[in-house]
């Protein structure tokens, strides 16, 4: 069964339950009006699905809306008068019977009259109305909310590829300058980058084209790039990346946390002549993730064009975080004078595009 089949029957079944719930209330038992119900449900179904499914499709989003209101209005006519018809001719002689055996001197007013009478008299007719379109118009809303959702869904994919895209060439651009500058001093760490990228690079553009990957996985690429930065600065640099927590079956957006990661070494090692350090820790308990990177600060770094070209990788962190986590991360900067620190909490569990992390730990 599909989804969209299955989200229909949900639907119905629970407009049943309610509706007979509701008028049970008042009839002799809520099997009667579990019956009552199921013989407008038809009713219900025909005007939904001829406005939702045909009307609505065909001139709604070709902005023929005059056409659109008078097909509606028919629509409206013609389930009114299709459930005065199933009342006049079936449900109200099914009540009366039934309510006949319980009270013999039981009168319902509303039978009253011929046939045309009844189908014609004001207050019946704009009951009629009232009910059949209620179910209609709950329905039709849900509808139009699904539709937003999707479209805000949709939109968010294409911005996140837009963003996910502009990692790629930002952190390839930055190992090649590296690698270049090794080529020229014939250095011999040269194959030992060029190895490494090309993992890097293979994860890139095989392993990011899914909305989530292995958290481990995710780790593994930032050490590689960690150990690239490292062959490059010697001993020049002083590295920590401690890792705490079971990562092995959590999942995570991809080249989340590498651009925190890249920025430490672009805008803090490289431009430091001075022994530099960075400090990076990343915890996991319990689905929540605590990352931390730190790293010391060149003497000079006030500059505009400094800050400006540094905070490329950062706002970009930063819209992810707001799509995939709008109410589930924190993220702090601390830009101090001698060091830069980032601190990010995200709840994985709270990933607004569709993830397979499972709460098997609630406690």
């Amino acid at each position: 069964m599909s989804r969209t089949v299955l989200n229909h029957t949900i639907f119905w079944s629970l407009t049943i339950i309610v509706l007979t719930i509701f008028y049970g209330m008042g009839m002799p038992t809520y099997g009667v009006a579990f019956n009552v119900i199921m013989m407008f449900i038809p009713i219900h179904m025909l005007y939904f699905y001829t406005a939702a499914y045909w009307a609505i499709p065909k001139y709604l989003y070709r902005r023929k809306y005059l056409q659109l209101a008078l097909i509606l209005l028919g629509c409206t006519l013609m389930a009114g008068f299709l459930f005065r018809l199933l009342e006049i001719t079936v449900a109200d002689p099914y009540i009366y019977r039934l309510m006949l055996k319980k009270d013999p001197s039981f009168k319902w007013h509303k039978l009253d009259g011929t046939f045309r009478h009844q189908l014609t008299k004001p207050v019946y007719i704009i009951n009629a109305l009232e009910q059949s379109n209620l179910v209609f118009w709950v329905a039709v809303s849900l509808k139009f909310i699904k539709m937003w959702f999707e479209k805000r869904q949709l939109a968010v994919q294409s911005e996140l590829s837009a963003l996910k895209s502009q990692i790629h060439p930002h952190f390839l651009f930055n190992t090649l300058n590296n690698l270049y500058a090794l080529t020229l001093n014939q250095s011999p760490q040269s194959p030992a980058i060029v190895l490494g990228l090309s993992d890097i690079l293979r994860y890139m553009l095989y392993e990011c084209n899914t909305d989530n990957v292995l958290l481990k996985r995710d780790i593994e690429v930032m050490q590689h790039y960690v150990t690239l930065e490292k062959l490059r600065y010697e001993n020049r640099l002083d590295l920590n990346f401690s890792i705490t927590g079971d990562t092995s079956s959590q999942r995570i957006p991809p080249l989340l946390m590498l651009p925190l990661i890249e920025n430490a070494f672009k805008h803090g090692t490289s431009e430091t002549i001075e022994e530099a350090w960075i400090n990076i820790d990343l915890c996991l308990h319990n689905y929540k993730l605590k990352f931390k990177i730190s790293n010391s600060k060149p003497i000079d770094d006030t500059t505009p064009a400094k800050k400006t070209s540094g905070n490329i990788g950062l706002n970009n962190v930063k819209k992810r975080l707001e799509l995939l986590f709008p109410y589930a991360h924190h993220l702090q900067v601390f830009n101090e004078e001698e060091l830069f620190v980032v601190i990010l909490d995200i709840d994985l569990r709270q990933n607004l595009v569709k993830h397979e992390n499972k709460d098997t730990d609630r406690r």
